[in-house]
């Protein structure tokens, strides 16, 4: 799970294996894997920076690296 800030400031939780997608323009815009759009704070670098962490620490990251996905 990944920490995370509405545009209100409200603050939540995201499971991060259901991220499809993550654009900023300007607005960082996460679109899961069922659809559904969040708008957030942070910017595009923090939020895959936290993807990278949360991976790791479930034990995903080092699958990936193995795939081809280095970083």
């Amino acid at each position: 799970m990944i920490a995370l800030t509405k545009l209100n400031g409200d603050s939540f939780t995201l499971n991060a294996i259901y991220i499809e997608q993550i654009q900023s323009n300007p607005d960082t815009m996460i679109t899961t894997t069922q659809g559904k759009k969040l708008l957030v704070k942070e910017q595009e670098e923090i939020v895959v920076k936290k993807i990278k962490r949360f991976y790791r620490e479930v034990g995903l990251f080092r699958i990936a690296g193995q795939a081809g996905d280095d970083d």
